[in-house]
């Protein structure tokens, strides 16, 4: 009672520390540089945890949050990230930084990759490697949806709204964007209607 604090009043205190922590603009290019860096195959694991864990810019909350609003946006959703991170921290500059930070790496490598396997994709091997690459990056995703889903601990309902999309597009082969513009405004009321009750 007197002074001592729960583990979760801890744990709020935490978050809100990391929600208002500044971040710097050398920071912000040279975060998302490592994340483009080392996001071969599917960025969003190494976006994480570059952003949530080591550098602790946001939580595992806001992280899951911008992550999916720029998943319902146009483009690349770790772009969308870039640009919501780099706006919140530094304005347009710290976007423009994010941005050119995140590409430049990839950029360079997917150029000189492209020579290398222009010149041996004919081989076999190459070809094994590349299907053994794209298995690794798919275990990469999955490792970081259990990952996030384990520390936001979602209720029934949003694990519900999550399934059906699965559902709806990975079993059904329903088309995405239908599915996509239906479960928007459905979550969002849904979510409306929880935090109500």
């Amino acid at each position: 009672m007197g002074g001592t604090m729960t583990d979760s009043e801890d744990t709020a205190g935490d978050e809100s520390e990391v929600a208002s922590r500044a971040v710097s603009k050398s920071e912000l290019f040279f975060g998302f540089l490592k994340i483009g860096l080392l996001g071969f195959g599917g960025i969003a694991p190494w976006a994480r945890r570059v952003i949530v864990e080591e550098r602790q810019w946001v939580t595992d909350k806001e992280f899951a949050a911008i992550l999916g609003v720029g998943q319902i946006l146009p483009g690349p959703h770790t772009m969308n990230a870039a640009v919501m991170l780099g706006d919140r921290f530094q304005g347009v500059t710290g976007v423009l930084l994010c941005l050119v930070g995140q590409m430049v790496m990839p950029l360079v490598i997917v150029t000189s990759l492209a020579v290398v396997y222009q010149r041996f994709a004919s081989i076999p091997e190459v070809r094994a490697a590349l299907i053994g690459a794209a298995a690794g990056a798919a275990g990469l995703v999955l490792g970081t949806a259990l990952k996030m889903t384990q520390k936001i601990k979602p209720s029934r309902l949003a694990l519900v709204v999550a399934a059906i999309p699965f559902v709806a597009i990975g079993l059904l082969d329903w088309p995405l964007v239908p599915v996509v513009v239906t479960m928007v405004p459905l979550s969002v009321a849904l979510a409306a209607v929880e935090r109500r009750a």
